[in-house]
């Protein structure tokens, strides 16, 4: 089943549930679905596509939350909590740390990088190998760690 059709299914059923939250986080998702399908001038996009869609909508939720509960706003920053696992329910399941940094000092060990400026072609390699399965940001930490 297709993204697009998981979504229209749980936008029905948190209709029928009353659920706003879901409602609106489903609604975002569509959206930019939408978006990304009409700019680029296919009506389908890959599966790679729309984990990054999720992946940016997980994002700018996170960065919201933060803000707010930095500005001290726990009644904004909770619904975007929310908003985070239910767009986090259509993402593949995430890498730990660990996983993530085994993969990440085999790819070191396979191309002999070493010192901070090989972080860009480990950085690359790693993200193509690990795709959606884990947060740039993480990828980030753990190359620099080891690179360092």
């Amino acid at each position: 089943m297709s993204l697009s059709t998981q979504i229209m299914d749980e936008m029905k059923n948190a209709m029928r549930e009353k659920n706003t939250i879901a409602l609106e986080a489903l609604r975002a998702i569509k959206s930019e679905i939408l978006l990304a399908q009409t700019a680029g001038g296919s009506s389908e996009i890959t599966e790679a596509d729309e984990i990054k869609i999720l992946q940016k909508l997980v994002k700018m939720r996170k960065d919201s939350a933060s803000i707010f509960t930095t500005q001290n706003r726990p009644d904004l920053a909770e619904p975007e909590l929310a908003q985070i696992a239910v767009i986090e329910k259509f993402l593949p399941a995430q890498l730990s740390e660990a996983e993530v940094e085994a993969i990440v000092s085999k790819i070191i060990a396979e191309t002999g990088a070493s010192g901070i400026a090989s972080m860009g072609k480990v950085m690359g390699l790693a993200s193509a190998q690990i795709g959606g399965s884990a947060e740039g940001k993480t990828i980030s930490t753990i190359v620099k760690k080891l690179l360092v």
